[in-house]
């Protein structure tokens, strides 16, 4: 029998697009199809064929519902994939409002985009998948238990551990036959929760492995130990310093899971009188939906009556309508606004901003990762003005970071679930990564792994995995995108930035004259083929 082949086709050099391929003589099987997300080269994957078949994936296992691992599954159906996915119980339900949620936001932005491209005389484009394919991709998914052995393909079984990063997700054991010894035995972590996680359980797996398939997110970050009071305590000091008669606390938050925990917080806050009693706009549908998963899986959350407590709070309230939501532009008074998404990237958030960003009694809170090139990262580097949907804006509103919220193991965690996983014989694959967090994370399991067997792929490589390490594999369909336009901000982002430069030194010019000289010399750049 052939080794095994095992293929990076997302989240490899950068965080998001999760998507593995592996290969046995029995047929494939991928470990997540997540969107990517981030600079438009990057997100432009999206759109184009995938590097293989759909209709030779045998079936799909799912490590967790985030989009980023799950967004692209409705695009695997409507192009041939028809086996099962694999995935636990609370991924399911939750991929069943998540993923409708998903095709719903690209046909408005798809509607918006062709709109704006008329005006201009572009071509249209169309949504990647519609809400048919998700009803179809959601029909074909297995739900399983944790330490639960199934067979995904005919010599390969496979079993979910608890990674405590979100509701449902997992860590995915996997054990391959083979004639001449034992099963090859592979990890695939999945996004690892950090230690004392809000609602979770620490992250769990098996030690004694062949290969571990390891996300590096926070490789290069310790954040600081902080226990639930102290979590509270400076949410609380976030909140009070925001505090303005007539401004709002803007919070972009996954709707999956950290707007749960921060609507928890934040009532318990209140209930103990350590803030007034505030109101918190959760501005977003899937929030309010998953909200209703998260109350019927309450008993599977270590806190979970707390946040049931907290969803009672008469001062919380969801906006279920466009109407609704966009009637919160008028509201009086200090309020929270807890709205999706995290990064920014799309959804009701950036609305928000639009209509608080210029205003000096606004605050911004990120209390997750920002993946390079969004608009939530570029506001959390500092960015004095930015554009939203071809509009600019000044960014006068206040810009904070509480990173105590977020879902992933920093570098110590990371390196300590390594120890745990030992011995390790054949091999470390570090993915879901920034360049570097990637390098960094190599640096701290140096120690417990030998840097020869610490690898970083690239997209689109592939490798076999022999009984005597890992062999890079070439000679196949080239990559997508060089590694160099992977992880970076790319030409999208420059542009934006140098027509926000413009803006700034046309505005600056102290007279008309001054003024016209700039704008012939930009146009004689342009017309200067020696200057491109």
């Amino acid at each position: 029998m052939p080794d095994p082949r095992l293929s990076f086709h997302g989240a490899a050099r950068s965080v998001t697009g999760s998507c593995f391929c592996l290969e046995t003589d029995a047929g494939r099987v991928l470990i997540d199809c997540g969107m990517f997300q981030g600079p438009k080269t990057v997100k432009e994957l999206n759109y184009r064929p995938f590097p293989f078949a759909p209709d030779k994936i045998a079936a799909v296992l799912l490590t967790h519902a985030h989009i980023d691992h799950s967004g692209l599954l409705p695009k695997l159906v409507k192009h041939g994939f028809s086996g099962p996915i694999h995935a636990t119980a609370a991924t399911a339900d939750l991929a069943g409002v998540m993923l409708p949620d998903s095709a719903h936001i690209q046909e408005i932005e798809v509607e918006h985009f062709n709109r704006r491209a008329a005006r201009r005389d572009r071509g249209k484009v169309t949504p990647i998948y519609t809400h048919g394919d998700v009803e179809t991709c959601l029909g074909l998914f297995h739900p399983h238990g944790y330490d639960t052995w199934f067979t995904p393909l005919p010599g390969l079984r496979a079993r979910f551990w608890n990674a405590g990063h979100l509701l449902g997700s997992a860590s995915i054991e996997i054990e391959i036959a083979r004639d001449d010894g034992p099963a090859l035995r592979l990890l695939f972590s999945g996004d690892i929760g950090p230690d004392h996680k809000l609602m979770h359980p620490d992250p769990e797996a098996p030690s004694g492995l062949d290969y571990v398939i390891c996300e590096a997110t926070y490789g290069d970050r310790d954040r600081i130990e902080a226990t639930a009071e102290e979590r509270r305590r400076l949410l609380c000091r976030e909140v009070r310093a925001a505090m303005h008669p007539n401004g709002a606390l803007l919070i972009p938050s996954f709707a999956v899971e950290r707007a749960q925990e921060l609507i928890s917080d934040l009532a318990r806050l209140m209930a103990e009188g350590a803030l007034p009693t505030l109101p918190i706009y959760v501005d977003s549908p899937l929030a309010t939906k998953a909200t209703r998963i998260f109350a019927n899986h309450h008993s599977e959350l270590e806190e979970g009556a707390q946040l049931l407590q907290g969803l009672r709070a008469q001062h919380l309230h969801f906006t279920e309508s466009r109407e609704d939501s966009m009637a919160l532009d008028h509201v009086q008074g200090f309020h929270i606004i807890i709205a999706a998404s995290g990064m920014c990237e799309a959804g009701r958030i950036r609305h928000r901003l639009k209509n608080w960003l210029w205003r000096d009694e606004a605050t911004v809170l990120f209390t997750g990762f920002q993946a390079i090139g969004t608009l939530g990262r570029i506001l959390q580097d500092g960015a004095r003005s930015v554009r939203i949907q071809g509009e600019e804006f000044t960014v006068r509103a206040q810009i904070r970071r509480l990173d105590l919220y977020s879902g992933h193991a920093d570098g110590t965690e990371l390196r300590a679930w390594f120890a745990a996983r030992l011995p390790i014989r054949q091999g470390v694959f570090l993915v879901h990564g920034e360049e570097q967090a990637l390098d960094a994370l190599a640096g701290r399991i140096s120690g417990l792994i030998a840097p020869r067997d610490i690898i970083i792929p690239d997209i689109d490589t592939s490798f076999a995995l022999t009984g005597a390490g890992a062999q890079s594999l070439t000679g196949g369909t080239p990559p997508r995108l060089a590694p160099r336009q992977v992880g970076q901000l790319d030409w999208h982002n420059d542009v934006s930035r140098l027509l926000l430069d413009i803006s700034d030194a046309l505005r600056t010019c102290p007279d008309e004259k001054s003024r016209n000289i700039l704008i012939r010399r930009l146009q004689r750049a342009l017309k200067d083929d020696s200057a491109l």
